[in-house]
Order: structure tokens, then C-alpha cells, then sequence
């Protein structure tokens, strides 16, 4: 643990595989800068690896005005023991007050062993990050400028708003695609601070003989049109519907988590709370309820259509466009709809 060090920079864990930077920590890094100049200190990012001297010029131009930057032979792969231990010694050298990581599989393996050691609170999986002030009971304290470290909680039921005013640095990993990816900025300066470590192989408790690595078969965050479907698409064969209204429209198929759970399509696809988040400009959304864990990942897309034989479903609550129906006959009329638009175009 680390004193309370209201100067202390705002840090973003830039994760990088093979000399490739994850979105996840760059799209972080937008809502970062924010907490930065809300603060009115310094945007910093932490980059180990060997050999991504080169990946700091993007993450400048991505909004950071210093990269720590950190190579050696012994962190050319992830692990969790040698890139804690570096990341320890950084924040014992230099004290930043907030430390950030994308909820990706390895941010999400790091931070709380960063944590831990520290002897510093953890917000996991946040959705939203904020600075504000709190003031402790009716007479107690009132702590400044704290990190709010917002996220769902208890199923998704409610959102909870977690603060950590006295043991530093404050931390938290944020969930893929809920924040929006910066626009570079070319014009925009900041410095390369090059850091020494000492590691040793003993460091590394395992081996990596190889590794491998499956691309995602649809790019969710990506796609500017999604049709998804719920567990009201009733089994995998009839889920055929929602692959058909994809390709029509050149749409990216996604699910829910219970058409997901139902073997209906692969979790590649899932959207939600426990899957990626979007924001496409027309999301349609066929046989889904819209409980509030599904609504967490989709909520923000720019038109959403929702298509449910339930009047009262809760999808229909944040919908633009409300079809009451029989999905097994609107769909198919919405697919020769678009067909006979098509060929007299």
C-alpha cells in the first residue's frame, strides 16, 4: 500500500501480445485522459514487453503523456508473476493515485495480484468510471476528487458505486467495448520514461513452450449493424431465422447469454453484461426479454429494434421501433421485405 497521493498520476496497464496493443486498454485510455484532466495530473501508461519500444509513439498519439516503458528478455510472453512484480516496483517508484487495466483475460489475472500485494481495493469488471466527492456518515470526512468505480452488481439487478479513499493506489479493470475507442492525435506530445528492471528466471514459475492463440469468429465491437436473438427463438434450428435476417442485411449474428447457454450459437457472439459490449447503429433484437444483464451490453447502440410476442417484455422499454409479434412470422415477412427491395434497387 501505497500513501494517498493526490498527485499522483492516472496509470492504464497498456497490455500488447506479441508487439500487438489489446483495444481493450486503448479504448480505456479515452475515459483515462478524462480522469486525468479532471484531476490535473499527468496521463500516464505502463508498457512492458521486449522489443515495443515502437508501440509507444500510437499510445502518445492515443492521449498519454508519459509511456513507462519496460523491456527485458523475460517479458517478451505474459505472466502474471514477472509483469506484477515489475508493475509493483513501478508503483512503489513513482506512486500514481489510480491504476486502470482492461478486464481481458490477462488484465483480469494481473490486477488483483497487483492488488493484492499492494494491499490496495479492486473494482472489477466496471462499466463506468467517474471522479467525484464522498463524504464519510452524517459528520464524518468528506474525501475529494476519489474514484467512483462503477459497476453491476448482484446478478446485474442493481449498479453499485465503489470508492477506496484510504488504501492506494485506487484500482479497477473495465470491461471490453464500454468505453469509446480515442482518435489519435498526431499533435499531441508526451515523453518515453525507460525503465529498468531486475528479473531473473526464478521470477517465471513455468515455462512457455508455445502459444496459440483463436481469433474471435465475429468482431462484435466492430459490426455497425447486429440482429440478436434470445432464448424466446425457442431452439438452434429456428435460430436459422436469425442468421438469415443477419445476411440480408449484412448484419453481424449475436445472442443473448441464455441462447448461448441454450447451445443456440457460439459465445463468441454473445452480447451482455458476461459478453462484449456494442454500439452499432441498428441493433435488432428478436425473442429476447431484455433483462438488465442483456441491456448493459447493447443499451447505447444509436437504433435498436426489438421484435417480442410479449407486450410488457423490458427490451421494449429502451427500443426505438416495437414489433409485437410472432417471431416466426415477422422475421420471414422482414426477410422478403428486404429481398424485394433488393432486386428493385
Amino acid at each position: 500500500m501505497i500513501d494517498v497521493n493526490r498527485e499522483g498520476e492516472v496509470w492504464v496497464f497498456a497490455e500488447q501480445h506479441g508487439g500487438v496493443l489489446e483495444e481493450t486498454p486503448v479504448e480505456l485510455m479515452s475515459k483515462a485522459r478524462h480522469l486525468a484532466d479532471t484531476l490535473k495530473v499527468k496521463l500516464a501508461v505502463v508498457l512492458l514487453g521486449d522489443g515495443v519500444k515502437e508501440l509507444c509513439t500510437p499510445l502518445i498519439q492515443y492521449g498519454a503523456d508519459k509511456v513507462y516503458l519496460v523491456e527485458h528478455p523475460l517479458l517478451g510472453a505474459f505472466q502474471t508473476n514477472s509483469y506484477a512484480k515489475v508493475i509493483l516496483d513501478l508503483i512503489e517508484k513513482h506512486k500514481p493515485q489510480i491504476v486502470l487495466c482492461g478486464a481481458t483475460v490477462a488484465g483480469r489475472d494481473l490486477a488483483p495480484r497487483v492488488a493484492s500485494a499492494a494491499k490496495a481495493g479492486l473494482t472489477a469488471d466496471c462499466t463506468d468510471l467517474q471522479i467525484g466527492n464522498h463524504k464519510i456518515g452524517k459528520s464524518g470526512e468528506t474525501h475529494e476528487n476519489l474514484l467512483f468505480q462503477i459497476r453491476p452488481a448482484f446478478g446485474g439487478n442493481i449498479i453499485a458505486t465503489i470508492i477506496n479513499y484510504d488504501r492506494w493506489p485506487q484500482m479497477a479493470t473495465v470491461r471490453e467495448g464500454v468505453m469509446p475507442m480515442p482518435e489519435p492525435d498526431v499533435n499531441h506530445h508526451g515523453v518515453i520514461v525507460t525503465e529498468t528492471v531486475k528479473l531473473a528466471q526464478d521470477d517465471l514459475p513455468i515455462e512457455i513452450l508455445q502459444e496459440h492463440k483463436r481469433a474471435k469468429k465475429v468482431d462484435l465491437k466492430a459490426a455497425r449493424l447486429i440482429v440478436a436473438g434470445g432464448a424466446g427463438v425457442g431452439s438452434k434450428e429456428n435460430f436459422k431465422l436469425i442468421w438469415d435476417l443477419a445476411n440480408c442485411l449484412g448484419a453481424a449474428p449475436a445472442a443473448t447469454r441464455p441462447a448461448v447457454d441454450l447451445g443456440f450459437i457460439d459465445h463468441d457472439h454473445q452480447v451482455g453484461q458476461t459478453g462484449t459490449t456494442v454500439r452499432p447503429s441498428l441493433y435488432i433484437a428478436v425473442g429476447i426479454s431484455g433483462a438488465i444483464q442483456h441491456q448493459a451490453g447493447m443499451a447505447q447502440s444509436q437504433k435498436i429494434v426489438a421484435i417480442n410476442s410479449d407486450p410488457d417484455a423490458p427490451i421494449f422499454g429502451i427500443a426505438h421501433y416495437k414489433i409485437v409479434g410472432d417471431l416466426n412470422e415477422v422475421v420471414p415477412s422482414m426477410i422478403r421485405a428486404i429481398k424485394e427491395k433488393g432486386i428493385k434497387d
